[in-house]
């Protein structure tokens, strides 16, 4: 069994990590390893958030673990929330007033396509190595749904009408951009 330390303190992506990696990686958090530090994202890139987090935990530990940042993309908005998408709304990280930001500022676009980018930084005998999982949809104008955590409640991905709040998490994973850079990490990691 391969033993990796998630540089996260958000129980909800530790669960849809696990969820996909089953048993044959034994995922660390950062509260089971004794850390208790919450490592700060400062940079404007998805890319260099998870990078921050997995060298930081590298340099603390020495061992081999591994990072992602995601946001949530709107064309219609430049972007936006993007790397921003925990603190779009504010500092104290409401997803509820993130959502409402977010509706607010769509309301008047016709434009509601979007995607969830996740970037994945795995920190391997002291290399460092990116992948990258990407879902398309759409942002709705209400919630539905009480899965999920984030704008999941906003977000149909493509190929579905449900939004990921109304999905299980074996549903949800059919689609996840979580998930497709995790395949990506666990092909790696089977080489």
């Amino acid at each position: 069994m391969n033993h990796l330390i998630f540089a996260t303190n958000n129980q909800h992506k530790v669960d849809e990590i696990r969820s996909v990696l089953g048993t044959k990686f034994n995922i660390i958090t950062l509260k089971e390893a004794g850390i208790h530090i919450d490592i700060p994202e400062p940079h404007d890139t998805l890319e260099e958030n998870a990078s921050e987090k997995s060298t930081t935990i590298f340099n603390l530990t020495g061992q081999d673990c591994f990072s992602e940042d995601t946001g949530l993309e709107v064309p219609a908005l430049n972007g936006e929330p993007g790397v921003k998408s925990a603190r779009y709304a504010g500092e104290n990280r409401s997803f509820d007033a993130n959502i409402e930001k977010l509706l607010a500022n769509m309301a008047h676009k016709e434009d509601k396509t979007a995607r969830f980018r996740t970037v994945i930084s795995l920190m391997l005998d002291k290399k460092e190595y990116r992948f990258e999982g990407i879902c398309k949809g759409r942002i709705i104008p209400e919630k539905k749904g009480e899965n999920g955590f984030g704008y999941d409640p906003v977000f149909i991905p493509d190929g579905s009408e449900k939004t990921f709040a109304q999905m299980g998490m074996e549903e949800k994973n059919q689609y996840s951009h979580r998930k497709k850079a995790m395949e990506k990490l666990i092909a790696f990691l089977n080489k």
